[in-house]
């Protein structure tokens, strides 16, 4: 079995892995026949996003993937093997498109994750406990999209995982999307969730215009039960809200070539900062335990430096652009990109 989990503090669970093919082109033309100047590939997915990025820093943090067993080589060939852990079940890997144009847009279409047999889920549920104990983990990160059970059609539940962790005081940080991020943040289960204005936007099922907006829907998934509210807002930068505190944080500008993985960028930024960097005694712990502000200002230099590389997950952590922190961000700012909610 591949992954390093002896003595790590994070372990990551990324439910509908994809292989990320992505095409470096010149001159898109759309509708036409088009040539690739190079073509690069990589196994991703949020949670092994935030895997590479920790395991560049130096921190283990094994990965928990199902994978398709119809291409066995794919850990080797993607250089994933000495971090990821794979439970192999029936069937093919999707494959996620990126068309990287040079000077111009990213587009990118991904396959609709696999569904797996609850035989298959219940099994991951158990590799994760196991991988989570042997390892001594206090975090589990459950990033990405989730994938359906073959027999029902219904998204697979998480209820397990958090029950499980929560039986073993162990934080999870959940970054998922559309029905389950909405359903999951109403439950209120995980410690931290990383939305992006727009999917904040959609929880809470309203328009989001200004940086108090963003609190105030921020402070309502805290009162769910979720601990910490880290919210992306492209370039208005990151807000990380508890229900007593709030803080900003931002980096100079960056050249941008590829934003695609910068969240997972931010979320393994953060993580980085906050297990390197314990609390000392005495010292103010934010009501959770763990620093905070360092680690909002360590997530969006991680994220800036991400989307100046062109794969979907990080290549590099060093040098990393100045970040500015934040603690009394002015709440009437309007958002560069304001964020339309959808009722539910």
């Amino acid at each position: 079995m591949s992954g390093h989990t002896n003595g790590s503090p994070i372990v990551t669970l990324t439910p509908a892995p994809t292989l990320d093919r992505t095409y470096f082109v010149t001159n898109l033309h759309s509708g036409a026949v088009n040539r690739a100047d190079a073509v690069g590939e990589e196994l991703a997915g949020k949670g092994i996003n935030v895997s590479r990025g920790l395991h560049l820093a130096g921190i283990s943090a094994p990965g928990i993937v199902p994978i398709g067993n119809s291409d066995p080589g794919v850990l080797v060939r993607t250089g994933s093997a000495e971090f990821l852990t794979p439970l192999w079940v029936d069937g093919t890997l999707r494959v996620s498109t990126t068309i990287l144009e040079h000077g111009g847009t990213t587009t990118k279409v991904n396959e609709t994750p696999r569904p797996l047999s609850h035989e298959d889920w219940n099994a991951i549920v158990e590799l994760t406990e196991k991988t989570v104990r042997e390892s001594g983990a206090k975090w589990l990160v459950v990033a990405g999209a989730l994938p359906t059970y073959k027999e029902s059609g219904e998204y697979v539940s998480l209820k397990p995982i958090f029950e499980r962790m929560k039986a073993l005081d162990v934080k999870v940080a959940l970054d998922t999307s559309g029905e389950p991020l909405s359903y999951w943040a109403h439950e209120g289960c995980a410690t931290l969730m990383k939305p992006n204005a727009e999917e904040l936007a959609f929880i809470v099922g309203r328009n989001l215009t200004t940086l108090g907006d963003v609190v105030s829907a921020a402070r309502e998934v805290n009162g769910y039960g979720v601990e910490v509210v880290l919210a992306s807002l492209g370039g208005d930068g990151m807000v990380a809200v508890t229900k007593d505190h709030v803080w900003s944080a931002r980096t100079a500008p960056v050249k941008v070539i590829n934003t695609v993985g910068a969240g997972d960028a931010t979320l393994a930024g953060f993580l980085s900062a906050v297990v390197s960097n314990p609390i000392a005694d005495g010292a103010d712990d934010y009501g959770v335990g763990y620093d905070i502000p360092l680690g909002v200002k360590t997530a969006v230099q991680w994220g800036a430096m991400a989307v100046t590389q062109p794969t979907s997950g990080l290549t590099a952590v060093e040098p990393l652009p100045e970040g500015f922190l934040n603690y009394t961000p002015d709440l009437s700012t309007l958002l560069d990109e304001p964020a339309v909610g959808k009722p539910h």
